[in-house]
């Protein structure tokens, strides 16, 4: 049987490829060992094992931390004006002031004039009421006082005072004033 000059030469190249895969699969490594010492892994794991062992020693105090910072929130939170909508909101800041109002003698005639809301940092809004009534400069400041004796997060956001009969020495004041709410209340604004 004779070989084609094609099988001779594919013969030859199958018997170089084998020389060499015998050349690299038997070659003497002279390279270093790839696993390291024994001893050196054991330090290293112990030294690893003290570093966890250190980070859980601290998780409880963290949680300690963590709790104590929710019971913080928690109490600071209380004070929010509570509602499932922003207009309950706005009644309960309206129903305060008429309550305020109502303790003076005589009593004071509250008309609301307007309504607003606004994002107040990531997680709170605030919204607020205007009002406006005639009253003696004492039981406005009384009103004032009462506001800011509160036990809701509310506070005076514009105060605008006209005489109106200097005999009886009134006064015509248009106050605004604001409660903190949650940020759901505060609808989102479309750009």
């Amino acid at each position: 049987m004779t070989l084609t000059p094609f099988y001779r030469r594919m013969l030859a190249f199958a018997a170089i490829l084998l020389l060499v895969g015998l050349v690299v699969r038997f070659w003497p490594e002279d390279s270093a060992p790839t696993t390291a010492p024994i001893a050196e892994t054991v330090a290293t794991d112990e030294q690893r094992l003290a570093r966890l062992r250190d980070i859980a020693a601290t998780v409880p105090a963290k949680e300690e931390i963590l709790k104590k910072a929710q019971a913080e929130l928690a109490t600071r939170e209380k004070d929010l004006i509570v509602a499932d909508t922003a207009p309950q909101a706005q009644a309960q800041l309206i129903q305060i002031v008429r309550t305020l109002g109502s303790a003076e003698t005589p009593p004071v005639d509250i008309r609301t004039e307007g309504f607003g809301l606004r994002v107040l940092g990531d997680a709170y809004g605030e919204a607020s009421v205007s009002v406006q009534f005639e009253c003696h400069i004492d039981q406005l400041v009384n009103m004032l006082a009462g506001v800011a004796a509160r036990p809701e997060l509310v506070s005076t956001n514009d105060l605008r005072i006209a005489p109106t009969n200097s005999k009886e020495k009134t006064v015509s004041v248009r106050l605004t004033i604001s409660g903190v709410v949650p940020r759901k209340l505060v609808p989102e604004r479309h750009s």
